[in-house]
């Protein structure tokens, strides 16, 4: 007899609560949304060396202990995850299970899992994410075995779900001699706007420290990678007349940092602000809404979390003009290329704009968040995939 219930066993994010990241969010938000849901019962992985398992948001959350082995950690994570995942479907003579991964970073083990998972009558689900052997960081080894990695994944894996077009699309032209089977669910933002007032102590306060003023700062918010183009907005914000400040909201890698100084010269122009990290939710969406600009350089990945909430709560969005952030902004933001001039010219054309050219756009980038990327929408995307597990 088939359990009414669908059980979805989540691997490959750090764990929920209170990790924050991309998929640490979409873990915690998907929980959140179907809580109430009796259709499904959610277990997830959580990164730690503690014991118990414990309940949140009606999920069961299940810890994995990680020995400190460097850059296999992430590797041995999921292998062990998914084992666990496994252990507890045999126990507990679970039907139909779904055991979704997040990321490719165990291909060298998807054939093996597969078959487990099939064995018992489940399925082996797969979000690809971006497209990790293209990152920076990674020296050339390690990028050959993302690679490698990715493709066993898309090899085995029963369902991709794709969280952006563009990544859909290579998945399908790179990897059709397998066929793959692929949906597209995007990632969510939040559509409210921040329970801090616009004259809250705690983001005047912040302003006063970060020597910034409200709708005169351009903003960034995001993991501090060359890939991100930090370099390219901070050498156009240096050539541009605007007076504006630039108030980047990063976790600075010194030797990264050190080389952009070196590259740049930025330390010499007042503007530019380095302003630390904000994990303060409410205080970073009101940090978002009252600034004049927001600019996004990410050019490599899926849909991106830290675009969404700029869409969700900027008026005005300057964005790379690559096909993962045309997809998501569409006409609702201003594209620059990385041609020697172009940020600059437009950061003052941004600064031209009246009040109504710049109302109109943080409508239609709000619009564009409510209609395809809430979090509702997404938790009720995901019920469909669920829902089609029998």
């Amino acid at each position: 007899m088939v359990n009414e219930v669908q059980h979805i066993f989540i691997v490959g994010s750090k764990g929920i609560p209170g990790a924050y990241g991309g998929y640490e969010t979409f873990v915690d938000k998907l929980t959140e949304y179907h809580q109430d849901d009796a259709r499904f019962k959610y277990h997830v992985a959580c990164k730690s060396d503690k014991n118990d398992d414990f309940e949140y948001h009606g999920a069961r959350c299940f810890n994995v202990k990680v020995p400190n082995i460097g850059a296999a950690q992430a590797i041995y994570y999921d292998v062990e995850a998914i084992k666990q995942c496994i252990k507890y479907i045999q126990k507990h003579n679970i039907q139909h299970p779904i055991v979704y991964c997040l990321a490719c970073r165990i291909g060298p083990f998807a054939r093996g899992f597969q078959k487990k998972i099939h064995k018992l009558g489940g399925v082996f689900y797969v979000n690809p994410d971006g497209h990790e052997w293209l990152r920076a960081k990674w020296p050339l080894p390690v990028r050959k075995y993302w690679k490698y990695s990715e493709q066993h994944m898309v090899k085995h894996a029963d369902l991709l779900v794709c969280d952006s077009k563009n990544i859909e699309t290579y998945i399908q032209s790179s990897y059709a001699q397998y066929k793959p089977n692929t949906t597209f669910i995007a990632y969510g933002a939040e559509i409210r706007r921040s329970k801090l007032a616009d004259d809250d102590e705690k983001f005047l306060n912040w302003l006063k420290e970060k020597n910034l003023k409200s709708k005169e700062y351009y903003l960034v918010v995001g993991r501090f990678v060359p890939e991100n183009n930090y370099e390219t907005m901070i050498r156009e914000f240096m050539l541009s007349k605007t007076d504006k400040s630039f108030a980047l909201i990063t976790n600075v890698n010194q030797s990264f940092l050190n080389e952009l100084k070196k590259k740049t010269g930025f330390d010499k122009d007042p503007r530019i602000k380095f302003v630390g990290t904000v994990y303060d939710q409410e205080l970073l969406m009101k940090i978002r809404e009252k600034a004049y600009g927001y600019f996004h350089g990410h050019e490599v990945g899926g849909t991106n979390p830290s675009l969404l909430e700029a869409l969700a709560s900027s008026d005005l969005n300057l964005l790379l003009d690559v096909g993962f952030n045309k997809e998501v902004g569409e006409d609702s933001a201003i594209y620059w290329s990385k041609e020697k001039g172009n940020l600059a010219a437009t950061i003052e054309r941004a600064d031209m704009m009246t009040d109504g050219e710049v109302k109109a756009l943080a409508e239609a980038s709000t619009r564009r968040i409510i209609d395809a990327y809430s979090w509702q929408f997404i938790s009720n995307e995901y019920a469909r995939v669920w829902k089609n597990v029998k």
